[in-house]
């Protein structure tokens, strides 16, 4: 059992780059306060798919192709950083949709699409790739326990999906709802302009 003990650092090491701002918690945060608390845990779990994803990808060696690829990883940043312009210009335009007509039914097919905005939303930021190449490359012993990337993959889906879906509890109760409602010109224009600046540094900084 001890042998795992260093999944416990990576563990801590990928809560606390879940927990620092960026676009994945301005996505969740928008969804919790303008459309509902079921939309942004599916968001938040999409985030973990993605989490688990590049975990996946990161046992395998994707840190070392980004940092001997380096077209690879500059192709990767534009990509992401037009996506989150995207999505910037997308959060901006609800803000001239009436509120009736912006919160979605809570189907399937919403949820589903929630689902999908938070997985690619993940997958689109290669800045989180490196993270989770940089901490496993860091963390991993060089004898690696049988099943440790099954529970690392695991463990990456928990940590962020566990971290946004508090995230949306606490963004999703009626007063932050109706602080959301009051200001909600001026929050949609931070939020937007927040991920937009992010996109345009991640695409232009090459």
């Amino acid at each position: 059992m001890y042998e795992y003990f260093f999944i416990l650092p990576i563990i801590l090491a990928l809560l606390l780059g879940s927990m620092s701002p960026g676009p994945s918690f301005l996505i969740v945060a928008q969804a919790a306060m303008s459309k509902s608390r079921a939309e942004a845990i599916a968001i938040s779990f999409g985030m973990g798919t993605g989490a688990a994803i590049f975990a996946l990808l990161a046992s395998i060696g994707l840190y070392v192709v980004i940092e001997n690829v380096p077209w690879l990883y500059a192709l990767l940043k534009v990509a992401g950083g037009l996506y989150l312009c995207y999505l910037a210009y997308k959060i901006w335009k609800s803000s001239k949709v009436q509120n009736e007509e912006h919160i979605e039914n809570n189907n399937t097919h919403g949820i589903f699409k929630s689902f999908l905005l938070g997985l690619i939303t993940q997958i689109s930021n290669p800045k989180t790739a490196i993270v989770f190449g940089g901490v496993f490359a860091a963390f991993l012993p060089a004898d690696v326990p049988e099943y440790s990337y099954i529970l690392l993959c695991i463990s990456s889906f928990l940590v962020d999906t566990g971290w946004y879906i508090l995230v949306a509890l606490i963004l999703s109760t009626k007063k932050a709802q109706g602080a959301y409602s009051r200001h909600k010109k001026k929050i949609i224009t931070l939020f937007s302009g927040f991920m937009g600046l992010m996109g345009l540094k991640l695409a232009t900084n090459i």
